[in-house]
């Protein structure tokens, strides 16, 4: 369920997409049945259009990559992880407004 501009990743290929990136990663937890991740998806969407070329942005589908988000201590979705040098530097859990996401971003590329 990505969208233009965002990646899918998978446990397998996690390491090589966000931790290795030349760019700082939004990486999205979601699941398709959970509801705030549906409402929260064009906002993480837009922001891949936005700073298209300065972030790169993926999705995780948490029912089908169980080891990434425990690894990470993702306990509640979505989880917004922000990932630079392949640490997490910030994180945002639950459903927040787009201008909350867009300010954690603008630190991140800071």
């Amino acid at each position: 369920m990505a969208g233009l501009g965002v990646l899918e990743v998978s446990d397998a290929t996690f390491d090589q997409e966000v931790l290795q990136s030349e760019q700082p990663v939004l990486v999205d937890f979601w699941a398709a049945w959970c509801g705030p991740c549906k409402a929260i998806s064009p906002i993480v969407e837009g922001m891949a259009a936005t700073y298209a070329g300065k972030l790169k942005v993926a999705k995780v589908n948490v029912d089908e990559n169980g080891a990434t988000p425990s690894r990470y201590g993702v306990r509640g979705i979505p989880a917004l992880l922000f990932f630079k040098g392949g640490q997490v530097s910030d994180q945002i859990v639950g459903y927040v407004p787009q201008d909350v996401i867009d300010e954690k971003i603008k630190s991140l590329l800071a």
